[in-house]
């Protein structure tokens, strides 16, 4: 396609326009990215991202708001692609900071509106169900939403129509054929507003699959594994774990279930309400009297049933996790069971996926993944879905989105093969801003702050301090020496004793901790010695000389924490 000449900027040409990359460019997760026209912003996406093995006690990982936090008031409303976690699971801390309108179908809407209640944020925003096509004025630009197939139903493209030209976002998406509702990406109204004067100015295109050759396999490819499966096995009884958002999954694990005769079950909180969600909105199709309660699912033969669940992360509390620990209130996983776990293992996650696997065979049970069966397939487009996407939209402009380092750059090259000129393709990260204007597009690198904000519990921004301390106490342990000193002499009056915890096992090393005991007491009586008596400057000393011995006899850095009570 021919793209028309840009003309030189024109005294009365419109501001530019700003785009702000707050997260998902670099990493998977936390997807987040704003869009300023005329000083006006769209969100678009708000997403989490699960910590690593690096994080102790993080539960997980939110963009930085700073940005939208001092632009709260120009904030017109979140564009929501879908509601998978790495898209919307910030939502409601945003809405901490941030009041607006979310904009999305019904479904993501529905989906995500369970967190943010949880949250008491239902009366910080409001949700405006959106259409297949269907577009929208938000602010002072007109949004079009295009349906997309992904792992979750109803995810939509979007084309955000401005003052500079077109920029479309695909969100997260592949080109099934043959998909579970027969909704697929809407690859007719992609080339229209290619063939559109200006065309796509930029392109913001997913990347998680960009090293991936080939096409990735239509989702209905698993129906067919699963009703292999429970052909192959009619005397035991199904597990299979899931996505609760994954609700094209859970239709072909029911189907299959259904059609070899089982009851089914849903077990798990969010499990659960997700699939009311969508029954009652038509798009999952159970017969009411094929659900049972797990109550009645553990008095059936194993051959009747078949329990559909959520963990397939490996989340500690989660139903899978729990059962495999045996410590689920109903379900005892024993021989009886084959274990399906139709899920891939989001990054940060493989180790807690690998335990629970572990478990559930030493339990007895057979264990499917798709390590070694073809029970997953992924919701993201692959290399020549990618290139068929780029040369269908030819963009002036093109910027990989939506995952790690490696994926963007791989996603890069892509889009060099397929047209796009090597100067129009820019590799941006989190805290990059790009600026649209008639003469084209230019990037300010780490513009905004775009740092990791963390959250433990209901806690956020725990800070690199908390997990430096964290880490110290994992890898190395935390000694405490409690000392009672006379308050007017500074004589030590009991004391000092030792407390330690991670460091050594007490009982098995008495004599270094005598000695440890030995040292801090000789530091102590020197500091008296020499007029100190006060206790901010005996538990000074008393931290120093304790880290000094243990470091010179054991070469290990534990916390030392020294407590000083007067009398």
């Amino acid at each position: 396609m021919t793209k028309p000449k840009r003309t030189e900027k024109s005294p009365k040409a419109p501001k530019p326009v700003r785009i702000v990359f707050l997260g998902g460019l670099g990493e998977i997760g936390r997807n987040c990215f704003c869009i300023e026209v005329k000083g006006r912003i769209i969100v678009v996406d708000c997403g989490i991202m699960f910590p690593d093995v690096d994080m102790p006690g993080v539960d997980l990982i939110l963009p930085d708001f700073t940005y939208l936090r001092e632009r709260a008031d120009d904030v017109e409303g979140v564009v929501l692609t879908h509601a998978h976690e790495d898209h919307a699971g910030g939502l409601a801390y945003l809405l901490r900071d941030v009041s607006c309108p979310i904009y999305g179908s019904p479904l993501s809407l529905g989906l995500a509106r369970n967190r943010i209640e949880e949250a008491g944020m239902l009366g910080r925003t409001e949700f405006i169900p959106v259409a297949d096509g269907e577009t929208r004025r938000i602010g002072p630009i007109d949004v079009e939403f295009i349906p997309v197939t992904h792992s979750v139903p109803h995810a939509f493209a979007a084309a955000y129509h401005t003052p500079h030209g077109t920029i479309l976002h695909t969100g997260d998406f592949k080109l099934d054929l043959t998909p579970v509702d027969g909704r697929r990406t809407d690859l007719a109204r992609l080339g229209e507003i290619a063939c559109r004067p200006g065309g796509v100015r930029l392109l913001l295109s997913d990347s998680t699959n960009a090293e991936r050759p080939g096409f990735t396999p239509s989702e209905s490819t698993v129906g067919a594994a699963m009703r292999a499966l429970f052909r192959e096995r009619e005397d035991k009884r199904f597990i299979v774990a899931s996505f609760a958002s994954h609700l094209h999954r859970v239709q072909q694990v029911t189907e299959a279930a259904l059609a070899n005769g089982r009851q089914i079950c849903f077990v798990g909180r969010s499990m659960i309400n997700n699939v009311a969600l969508a029954r009652e909105m038509g798009m999952l199709k159970i017969p009411s009297n094929r659900v049972i309660e797990i109550e009645e699912a553990t008095e059936r033969p194993p051959g009747e049933v078949c329990i559909v669940c959520t963990g397939s992360q490996g989340e500690p509390m989660s139903a899978l996790s729990l059962m495999a620990a045996h410590e689920h209130k109903w379900v005892k996983i024993d021989k009886d069971d084959v274990v399906v776990i139709s899920a891939h293992a989001i990054p940060g996650n493989e180790t807690s996926v690998s335990r629970v696997i572990d478990s559930l065979y030493r339990a007895g049970a057979e264990v499917v993944h798709g390590g070694n069966a073809p029970v997953h397939v992924s919701g993201h487009a692959s290399q020549e879905e990618l290139k068929f996407v780029i040369n269908l939209l030819s963009p002036e402009w093109f910027v990989p989105v939506h995952g790690e380092y490696r994926h963007m750059v791989h996603h890069a090259e892509l889009a060099e093969m397929s047209g796009v000129a090597p100067e129009h393709v820019l590799v941006c990260e989190d805290g990059d801003v790009l600026t649209l204007d008639e003469e084209g597009v230019t990037v300010e690198r780490r513009a905004v702050p775009s740092g990791y904000l963390y959250v433990d519990g209901i806690v956020g921004d725990i800070g690199q301090g908390v997990l430096r301390d964290r880490r110290q106490l994992a890898e190395e342990g935390v000694v405490v020496v409690i000392i009672t000193i006379d308050s007017r002499s500074g004589d030590i009056v009991t004391g000092p004793e030792i407390a330690t915890k991670g460091w050594v096992y007490a009982p098995e090393a008495e004599e270094l901790l005598d000695e440890a005991k030995a040292a801090v007491r000789d530091a102590i009586a020197k500091v008296v010695a020499d007029g100190s008596t006060d206790a901010e400057t005996i538990r000074r000393h008393a931290r120093r000389t304790l880290g000094k011995f243990i470091n010179e006899r054991t070469r290990r850095r534990p916390a030392v924490i020294p407590v000083v009570m007067e009398v």
